[in-house]
């Protein structure tokens, strides 16, 4: 990490995503979507200007670009030199580029955390990969002045220590992780065969989730629930439905004799 970076420890990365809008001065701000719909929510209730783009050159004038990387829920990858770009663009005019990279275990070679720089704040989750959400564990990675605004308005203890120790631990443990990327990556192979033997198109997704459509997903996911599997469905369109990684054998089985009807 550059010397001139920190990382700041908040309780998950939901509260970080919601602290950055609180402590940035009114801005115009472009959300690259469809995307987690927290960060949209979180800018708008902070009294900002918040615009939707589906591109990243659909920014504009923006003061604050938000881009999730991978994506949720399509697994949408933005090559990090164009992130750079864009980040040193908006730094140059007193923007901000804020990157969720909740996603990024899987993909170690697409994060910024390295490359922090002023005018680039990078979010990472901890709960999702690991498996331990409810330790309400997250950071981000900042340049020093940015970081210090953000650790005193989250205040002197945002994060319990045992959550700090057991994240700790978990983050050194690098042969844990890169075991369980391979893991991941076989049961995502697995989750789409099973998809795709029900008719199901994978449109996307990470080795977290997969995204499918179809053209009744509505009726699937209704399906699903009365199997008692939670998916989740969009508002934003109707075909698409997003299912997480199963957790063994029994449960692709499930699956399966589910969406066989």
């Amino acid at each position: 990490m550059p010397p001139h970076a920190r990382v700041v420890a908040g309780s998950g990365s939901q509260a970080l995503i919601q602290a950055l809008p609180r402590i940035t001065p009114p801005a115009d701000a472009a959300i690259l979507g469809p995307t987690y719909g927290e960060h949209a929510r979180a800018w708008a209730a902070a009294g900002h200007r918040v615009r939707e783009i589906g591109r990243l050159d659909e920014a504009g004038d923006a003061t604050v670009v938000v881009a999730v990387n991978p994506n949720n829920p399509d697994g949408r990858i933005i090559a990090p030199g164009q992130l750079l770009d864009l980040a040193a663009r908006l730094a140059a005019r007193g923007g901000l580029l804020v990157v969720d990279e909740a996603f990024c275990d899987e993909r170690p070679d697409l994060s910024l955390t390295a490359a922090t720089r002023p005018g680039l704040v990078v979010l990472r989750s901890f709960g999702k990969f690991f498996g331990l959400a409810g330790l309400r564990l997250g950071f981000a990675v900042a340049a020093e002045e940015m970081a210090d605004r953000l650790a005193a308005h989250l205040g002197p203890w945002p994060v319990s220590g045992p959550a700090l120790g057991i994240g700790a631990a978990a983050l050194a443990d690098e042969a844990w992780s890169a075991a369980t990327i391979a893991r991941l990556s076989d049961a995502a192979a697995r989750l789409d065969a099973i998809l795709g033997g029900a008719g199901l198109e994978v449109a996307g997704g990470t080795f977290l989730f997969r995204l499918a459509r179809h053209d009744h997903a509505a009726e699937l996911y209704e399906r699903l629930g009365r199997a008692g599997i939670l998916v989740r469905a969009f508002a934003f369109r109707s075909d698409i439905l997003r299912i997480g990684l199963l957790g063994d054998a029994a449960a692709e089985r499930r699956l399966g004799t589910a969406l066989g009807g």
